[in-house]
């Protein structure tokens, strides 16, 4: 074999290789994908129930293993942060520094949330295929005889999907955590810096306001 067939042959393996990973699509379908993710987080809670009462540090320890690896923080960012996402309203600078507080307060969020359902069971709702990157799967918890139904929106990441924003009882958190931080924004003259280190989060509050 001839150095240029050589070199033609590496070539072409290589842009094989390259194009595979570019296109590269989740093993998982996206109803399993959030089964493991649920079961993961509510058996380890569910197994630390007794211990994990007045303990929201541990909740929070367990939530931050089990469930923040598989939250797209990114999206999210931008979902909440909305318009402020833009280079005419904030830097990368403030953006990466909302993503790191954002992500923080998020499992706080959560961690409390979930807790809540650790000794409850759950359905899954039958899912749709669909060819879109953000597909819909979702959950119905069962609160003493109440359902409550959980959607997560997942993005495709190329070797995994992600979690880029989660719906409960029909409210769409991501919206509603916009108009929290939009709210701050304006409380802190429409200073982003200030508006970044207050920003707090609040699932419940946007949960009840729509009640």
């Amino acid at each position: 074999m001839n150095t240029l067939l050589k070199h033609t042959l590496t070539a072409s393996i290589l842009s094989t290789m390259m194009a595979g990973t570019a296109f590269a699509a989740p093993s998982e379908a996206p109803p399993a994908f959030v089964k493991k993710v649920a079961d993961g987080l509510i058996s380890r809670l569910k197994a630390d129930h007794a211990k994990l009462q007045n303990n929201p540090a541990g909740v929070k320890a367990i939530v931050r293993q089990n469930l923040d690896p598989y939250i797209d923080s990114q999206a999210f960012t931008r979902i909440v942060m909305g318009t402020y996402a833009t280079n005419q309203y904030s830097s990368a600078a403030q953006r990466a520094q909302f993503e790191r507080n954002f992500r923080e307060t998020l499992i706080e969020n959560y961690g409390s949330a979930f807790a809540k359902f650790s000794n409850q069971t759950y359905t899954m709702r039958p899912y749709k295929a669909s060819t879109s990157k953000n597909p819909v799967v979702t959950i119905d918890f069962n609160n003493n005889g109440e359902k409550i139904p959980v959607s997560f929106q997942l993005a495709d990441k190329g070797s995994q999907w992600k979690i880029r924003n989660i719906n409960v009882s029909g409210i769409d958190l991501g919206l509603q955590f916009r108009n929290q931080f939009a709210a701050t924004v304006k409380r802190n003259g429409g200073n982003i810096d200030k508006a970044i280190a207050n920003f707090k989060p609040d699932a419940e509050a946007a949960i009840d306001k729509k009640k």
